[in-house]
């Protein structure tokens, strides 16, 4: 009884219906396996080879401005004096003579560059030394009036204004001297 029982199973292994299943193991992925998990081996390579050479991005003296970063001036002003710096930012538009005999910030007319930190403080120290000599005139001609004396200062200091400088006309409006 036995053997007939096993008989059944033995005709189904002879006759193949139940086979052993074959197993196939890869010790590696197929080209689209890397490309769809991310490995693109030329890519990378190109990067890396990118990455080993680097070039300096251009930016403009505006743009490290933005940044915070003091642009080095293409004319070293070493040997500049403060009065040839006013020159140049009077000729640059960046300041301007203004009708009050103050030099006047006018930075958005600024040509050629921008001004520096050390060009604000320059334009400030100016501006505090012209008003004490007004002082000190109102002090050596005491009954004349602060105004007649800055007028009269004035007069006599725009002929020495540099050619090309920003000044501001009586009306108020800006211009470039005329020599």
């Amino acid at each position: 009884m036995k053997h007939r029982a096993l008989l059944p199973w033995a005709a189904l292994v002879v006759s193949g219906c139940i086979s052993a299943p074959e197993i196939v193991m890869v010790d590696r992925a197929t080209a689209l396996e890397d490309q769809a998990s991310g490995s693109f081996k030329d890519v990378e390579q190109r990067l890396a080879r990118a990455a080993m050479n680097p070039t300096p991005v251009p930016l403009t003296p505006n743009q490290l401005e933005e940044l915070g970063i003091q642009a080095t001036p293409l004319v070293e002003n070493m040997s500049k004096t403060p009065a040839d710096r006013v020159d140049d930012l009077l000729r640059r538009h960046c300041v301007g003579e203004g009708k009050e005999g103050l030099l006047v910030n006018t930075r958005r007319r600024c040509q050629a560059g921008r001004m520096t930190a050390d060009d604000v403080a320059l334009v400030e120290r100016v501006n505090r030394s012209r008003q004490q000599l007004w002082k000190w005139m109102g002090s050596v001609r005491p009954g004349v009036p602060e105004d007649t004396l800055r007028r009269n200062w004035q007069q006599a200091h725009a002929p020495g204004v540099v050619c090309g400088g920003w000044v501001e006309a009586d009306d108020g409006t800006w211009g470039e001297k005329k020599c």
